[in-house]
């Protein structure tokens, strides 16, 4: 199964010049954790970032920094990490678990934003794959 078959292709998109405040109304609106940052380039959506809850807590709130004074620009990731919506569920595994990510961008051949994949993504695909599996054997180990 390739990434771009299973990722999830409704992803909230900001710009840089987005203000944290803002971006924290969309995450609680579309009940997600995550937030890419995207440019813009005529019909391309190219992300160059992402944001995380954990982000804005550790990097934001902990810090009693002013969430009113601060753009998505500001608190993105630096070294996005992306994955082709050609290659397989377990390449991109394999990324996430190498870079030490739970959420990736997913890209087409042009660079242009797909969609994303996360863990979950993955532990739910696995257990449903499981529950197959276990189906076969009418759930009785040793069948």
């Amino acid at each position: 199964m390739t990434t771009g078959a299973f990722c999830t292709r409704e992803v909230v998109i900001a710009d840089k010049s987005t203000g944290i405040v803002e971006l924290t109304q969309l995450m609680r609106k579309h009940h997600v954790g995550d937030v890419v940052v995207v440019d813009k380039q005529g019909e391309k959506v190219i992300p160059v970032g992402v944001i995380t809850d954990r982000d804005i807590v550790v990097e934001l709130v902990a810090l009693e920094v002013d969430l009113a004074s601060v753009t998505a620009g500001e608190v993105m990731s630096r070294e996005l990490v992306t994955g082709r919506d050609t290659e397989s569920i377990w390449d991109s595994l394999q990324r996430m678990r190498r870079k030490g990510i739970r959420r990736m961008p997913v890209v087409n051949e042009a660079g242009s934003l797909e969609g994303i994949l996360t863990v979950d993504d993955i532990i739910e695909l696995l257990a449903d794959e499981l529950s197959t599996l276990a189906a076969i054997t009418g759930g009785k180990p040793g069948v």
